[in-house]
């Protein structure tokens, strides 16, 4: 596995929740300033300015004479493509995998910026295949359902099988 491609990532944790948080904010009110993005993230007003500082250093954030703040067009693209990700997959997690809500959620944060575009189109392409109606669906989540008892000793073993 290519770690170190991984690591350099461009949009963190972080990154990813700021430029979300702004995306929402302008969309919900039509505005979104330091301490809305604060607020929304729960961390203090020093901590976002400091990091919004270095967004719009990079051009993904703007801020406009009344200090609101905007999106480039490069910002809001990650901003999209991050919600679209953190959608799909948490769909994956509820509806298809059966997690609770509140896991789903947590789970999805951790992984919406970091899955490849590549695996949330295929991940949808499932969702939407799921949601067709198709006469396939029901038999495969009726066969789906019947493995629903992995304890985590079977989940340990399984990491050592040999696949191959």
């Amino acid at each position: 596995m290519d770690w170190k491609r991984f690591d350099q990532n461009p949009v963190t944790h972080s990154v990813a929740h700021h430029l979300v948080a702004i995306a929402e904010l302008r969309e919900q009110y039509g505005y979104a300033r330091v301490s809305d993005v604060a607020r929304s993230l729960e961390i203090t007003r020093g901590s976002a300015s400091l990091t919004l500082k270095g967004l719009k250093g990079k051009g993904l954030v703007t801020e406009d004479e009344r200090r609101f703040l905007g999106l480039s067009g490069e910002g809001q693209a990650i901003a999209d493509i991050i919600r679209a990700k953190r959608r799909v997959m948490k769909e994956l997690l509820t509806e298809l995998l059966g997690v609770e809500e509140a896991q789903a959620n947590v789970d999805t944060c951790k992984i919406e910026h970091l899955v490849s575009d590549e695996t949330a189109r295929r991940a949808m392409r499932l969702i939407v295949f799921l949601s067709s109606g198709h006469p396939s669906v029901e038999p495969f989540l009726v066969e789906l359902n019947r493995f629903e008892t992995f304890s985590d000793e079977e989940l340990s073993s399984y990491a050592r099988k040999d696949r191959g």
